[in-house]
């Protein structure tokens, strides 16, 4: 579920994000609907992402956000990344995208 009106920075941090599978589906966290806002401040040099879990309590929640910010870090050295765990809207299996299905049904 990418969210509306990104800018094409942005929507290079999205494919950037592709990196970074959740380990229980081997489907990355974009494709599975997970993160739900990016937002690449280039003046401030800033780079903030809302991030969601399956469930609040799954077992690799801190790998996955883990991995999120070093895939950023790496990739945006000169930003300062920030990563928020948020759990409005709630995650459901609707929010996988077509290619995500496609992963997981093959």
């Amino acid at each position: 579920m990418i969210q509306e009106n990104i800018t094409e920075e942005e929507a290079k941090v999205y494919e950037v994000l592709k990196q970074v599978p959740d380990p229980e589906v081997a489907v990355n966290i974009v494709d599975l609907g997970l993160i739900y806002k990016v937002l690449k401040n280039d003046k401030a040099k800033t780079l903030d992402v809302d991030v969601t879990l399956s469930t609040p309590g799954c077992p690799v929640g801190d790998t996955i956000i883990q991995h999120i910010q070093t895939v950023l870090e790496n990739t945006y050295p000169e930003h300062a990344v920030l990563v928020d765990l948020v759990w409005e809207p709630q995650w459901n299996p609707d929010m996988i995208s077509d290619d995500g299905r496609a992963e997981l049904n093959a």
